[in-house]
């Protein structure tokens, strides 16, 4: 009980300067360098490629299917598996929760940002998805492993370890699920209990959290074997459940579509909607980042995360894995955040609602489908938010391996259940802005072994290419 109430005091008392130390944190790691890295980093890749992405997408997709699949290729999970464990961590809160916050603070501008975010990360995943597999190294068990720590220092030298380390470091922290647990207990409290006359408190969100305690424990002290089965059957029936919902959604309003499209374009260079504080002295510049922000956190192009789902693929060939790599920010962005989008325009809640988060999404829904879209959002949000947490402790698991010996991967297991307490207690700016602060560190490393290997990836594309043309013939 001492324990409970000292955690109960620090979480709703939490003093503003940790608030405020926190987000500038986040604001001083997002700024230009990074975006420049991170969108430029990707647009070189994308010319690089000679947009490679988007002209082998029906390959991709034969890959994906498991037409190239065989069991004696190194790796512990399929293509399917890989692709749907990276997505069950990219396609969750960010595309519910996230994109109601870019339309909160930027409008329907900071959509288009986000887009263009997706467009250069196809090309970043393509690269970080192929030399996951060609510079997968052995943990201290001998187990293969795939990732950024990994392709650094296999791919660039031990002398390059402490950058290795540092990507490493950040994502003890980056991969904490604090901000998708805080989400799911907000869409609890507000959809559930707040229109039942139960008083929202710190011990209704606390049980919660202990929910979530024991239904991730059970699935992630399985390993990345019962994971990858786990989001397999997931990921495809939450995102056909929300496509569902949300077409409904669309369909019923469908006059004002061609308008919010528009107006996505528009807004993206006048930024007249966008309400958060100017970057450099100007509102667009801050829009920009506002988008691309918000279009990493919810693709994770460049990041970092998912190579270490793809690095566990069965397949000798590098070039096939990072062709199913690069299908995650079309589905995840273009497609399902999209919708999200409009689902939260057309509604006009985003005009009308005092709402961010998942409750301006949760409005949207309950407006448009006045008797079942809370319910239907609520579990979608729910199976999100669950296999989220699932692959996020398979991130921290490899990065604490990485720095400490797999020997001892099983304490961050422990640790990233008990922060499952923490992010149910507090609030959401400490934990979007603690994410993504430490998102923005864990791209650096990424995106700079990318660049710089960059060539060795197209000279293994050619190759690959060129075997496959011949084995057509």
């Amino acid at each position: 009980m001492i324990v409970l109430s000292c955690m109960s005091s620090f979480t709703q008392n939490t003093p503003s300067f940790l608030n405020e130390s926190i987000a500038a944190f986040a604001n001083a790691v997002w700024g230009w360098p990074l975006l420049i890295l991170l969108i430029g980093g990707g647009l070189f890749l994308l010319l690089y490629s000679r947009f490679l992405p988007f002209r082998y997408l029906g390959h991709a997709l034969q890959v994906l299917r498991g037409k190239y699949d065989d069991p004696d290729d190194p790796g512990d999970i399929s293509h399917f598996q890989a692709l749907t464990t990276a997505l069950s961590a990219t396609v969750g809160m960010g595309n519910i929760a996230g994109v109601a916050v870019a339309i909160a603070v930027g409008g329907p501008g900071a959509i288009f940002w986000m887009w263009i975010s997706a467009v250069v990360g196809m090309a970043t995943k393509f690269f970080t998805g192929s030399l996951a597999i060609m510079y997968r190294g052995k943990d201290s068990a001998g187990e293969v492993q795939g990732g950024p720590m990994y392709f650094i220092v296999e791919g660039l030298g031990k002398r390059w370890k402490p950058l290795a380390a540092f990507f490493s470091v950040a994502g003890l922290v980056g991969a904490l699920p604090v901000f998708n647990v805080n989400q799911l207990t907000q869409a609890i409290n507000d959809i559930v209990l707040v229109p039942n006359g139960v008083e929202v408190t710190f011990y209704t969100s606390l049980g919660i959290g202990m929910l979530l305690v024991i239904i991730t424990a059970i699935v992630i002290l399985g390993g990345i074997h019962r994971i990858g089965k786990t989001t397999a059957k997931l990921v495809p029936f939450m995102v056909a459940l929300y496509f569902l919902a949300v077409l409904v959604i669309l369909g019923s309003h469908i006059d004002m579509v061609p308008r919010y499209v528009k107006m996505i374009f528009t807004e993206a260079f006048s930024a007249s909607q966008y309400k958060g504080e100017p970057l450099l002295g100007g509102v667009l510049g801050a829009l920009i980042v506002l988008g691309i922000r918000r279009g990493a956190f919810s693709n994770e192009a460049g990041i970092g995360t998912a190579p270490m789902a793809h690095g566990a693929a069965k397949t000798a060939q590098p070039i096939r894995e990072g062709l199913v790599a690069m299908l995650g920010p079309a589905i995840d962005t273009l497609i399902v955040c999209t919708l999200t989008a409009l689902a939260i325009l057309v509604t006009d809640v985003w005009q009308t609602v005092d709402a961010n988060g998942v409750s301006l999404t949760a409005s949207a829904f309950a407006k448009a489908l006045p008797d079942t879209g809370k319910y239907i959002l609520l579990a979608c949000i729910a199976v999100f938010s669950i296999s989220s947490l699932f692959s996020y402790s398979y991130y921290g698991t490899k990065c604490l391996s990485f720095l400490a010996g797999a020997h001892r991967k099983k304490y961050y297991s422990y640790f990233y259940i008990a922060s499952i307490l923490l992010g149910a207690t507090t609030s959401l700016d400490m934990m979007i802005n603690l994410i993504d602060g430490f998102f923005a560190l864990m791209a650096i490393p990424t995106m700079f072994a990318t660049l710089y290997m960059a060539p060795r990836v197209m000279r293994e594309a050619r190759l690959y290419f060129q075997q496959m043309r011949q084995s057509n013939r």
